[in-house]
């Protein structure tokens, strides 16, 4: 370890911004830092501000933290535990298991800064991920080793369908899910450990914390070592892997409280410089390559439900499909509150989903869409104003709304529904029978 030979000192601390002064050489951008007598004090070097000083963030609280104390260079960067033993555990950013479950010594630890896979290794096929969730699978296909968003505002149901994805994946394909919680409640984390434990799909998942109450250093830095995690298993280990995110706006929001600690000069409303940068670095690992793929589904937090807001335009240019969910249809109890229509995906092709698949998923969008502008007449006039034909559109339409709904495993005790899995093929099936 380089810190026997390259010690520094505190110099000053802004908030979680702390510049440390080395005599000898410079660590480099992305080092990792310890200090006080436990090591307790974790930084992570960000900018070199001169011969003899950098500026780090800190990944824990400073409380406690004091001009003139020591600090060490550890010689790397900030890495994450990878192998088999880290499945059916919980860890923070550091890699510590938090899950109060026995002793783990990891067989390898890897740096959570890895570069995207090249282009030669990224696979072109393209290929469906079923999720057993109708709307989904007919309406905006999700792409295998593609990146999918789940775009609401708050309390319109991200969280719920995430943990029904992992629900229904874990237990249909033969890969790993890896759910990475950036600024999540202490008790979102905790019921989804028992939640998953309870279903029996815990032993193939991995989870990761960055809190919502620690620095925004951890947060920011969580859903790197999430994707560390994930590409060991796609390239060492040859398998598919689910990467569930929630919620990419905390990475977001992290950058952007950091970047306002260094002292950078704000964009448009108050976002980071550099947000686009920051979130390529972490998008561009997810993919697909010749020994297996990232699948990622993303919740995407919507500031005051406002899609023009930079973060969530930033999130769509590296989406394949974006799930909208929307506020109204939740108020009228259709879960998943997902919007047929302002929902989509670069997958709903006839080439990829064929012609068939195509074809209904069509037709279904124009019959929803023909009744979304009748619906300011029937509220005005009544429906029996409505033509023949026009009233048989809104039946249908109706029928199809209702069809497209389904009961969640996850939500099973609070709405008393028995959870159910639908095949594409029996939703295609249905779609067809009612005349979509």
């Amino acid at each position: 370890m380089k810190s026997k030979f390259n010690n520094g000192s505190v110099l000053s601390i802004r908030g979680s911004v702390v510049d440390v002064e080395f005599d000898k050489e410079l660590p480099p951008i992305y080092s990792i830092l310890h200090a006080g007598s436990q090591d307790e004090f974790i930084l992570e070097v960000l900018s070199q501000r001169d011969d003899t000083c950098v500026s780090c963030i800190a990944l824990t609280a400073t409380g406690g933290l004091a001009r003139g104390m020591g600090v060490k260079d550890t010689g790397g960067p900030l890495k994450a535990p990878v192998g088999k033993e880290i499945l059916s555990r919980m860890f923070d950013v550091f890699g510590n298991a938090i899950d109060r479950g026995d002793e783990m010594k990891p067989s390898e630890w890897r740096s959570v800064h890895q570069d995207p896979p090249s282009l030669e290794r990224r696979s072109t096929k393209s290929e469906i991920f079923e999720t057993g969730i109708k709307v989904i699978d007919i309406l905006t296909p999700l792409e295998r080793g593609g990146k999918a968003g789940l775009f609401g505002g708050a309390g319109v149901g991200k969280t719920v369908l995430l943990t029904e994805m992992i629900h229904n994946m874990v237990g249909r394909q033969k890969g790993v899910s890896i759910f990475c919680g950036i600024g999540e409640r202490c008790r979102e984390g905790q019921e989804l450990y028992h939640d998953m434990k309870e279903a029996g799909v815990l032993e193939n998942m991995v989870m990761v914390f960055g809190q919502m109450n620690e620095p925004p250093g951890a947060r920011f830095r969580v859903g790197h070592a999430a994707l560390s995690m994930a590409e060991y298993f796609r390239d060492d280990e040859h398998k598919d892997v689910l990467l569930l995110v929630d919620n990419i706006f905390r990475f977001i929001q992290a950058g952007a409280e950091i970047s306002s600690m260094m002292g950078q000069m704000p964009s448009r409303l108050g976002y980071q410089p550099t947000m686009g940068t920051e979130l390529s670095r972490l998008e561009e690992r997810i993919a697909n390559t010749d020994t297996g793929a990232i699948t990622s589904i993303q919740a995407v937090y919507v500031p005051a439900d406002d899609f023009t807001d930079p973060a969530a335009v930033h999130t769509f240019s590296h989406l394949s499909a974006s799930i909208v969910l929307s506020r109204k249809r939740a108020s009228e109890g259709m879960f998943p509150a997902i919007d047929p229509l302002d929902s989509n995906s670069k997958m709903a092709t006839p080439t990829v989903i064929g012609a068939e698949h195509y074809k209904i998923a069509q037709d279904i969008r124009h019959t929803l869409a023909e009744y979304e502008g009748l619906k300011d007449i029937i509220s005005m006039l009544g429906l029996e104003q409505l033509s023949p034909d026009d009233r048989k559109l809104v039946g249908r339409a109706r029928r199809l709304e209702r069809f497209l709904t389904q009961p969640f495993f996850t939500t099973e005790q609070f709405t008393g529904l028995t959870g159910q899995s639908v095949s594409l093929e029996d939703g295609l099936d249905g779609c067809t029978h009612l005349g979509g």
